[in-house]
């Protein structure tokens, strides 16, 4: 029950990263490729590549934080 818990707790800290990373960036990347090319979909692809390699950094980082400071167990 309580690897239940942990894994829940990282995805939503995974979700959350998930989120931040698209609202700081994504006005951005749409006016660096321009819309035309922003749908075209390796843009996109890479774009979402990257918003998941960070997001599951930080989400590493943050649970091995949580894990230090004695918050997690696992």
């Amino acid at each position: 029950m309580e690897k239940t818990w942990i894994f829940l707790i990282a995805v939503m800290i995974f979700l959350v990263f998930i989120f931040l990373f698209w609202a700081l960036t994504s006005g951005y990347s749409k006016k660096k490729y321009g819309i035309k090319m922003w749908k075209h979909w390796p843009n996109r692809l890479s774009y979402w590549q990257a918003a998941v390699f960070y997001a599951l950094g930080f989400t590493a980082i943050t649970m091995f934080i949580l894990k230090w400071a004695h918050v997690l167990t696992f």
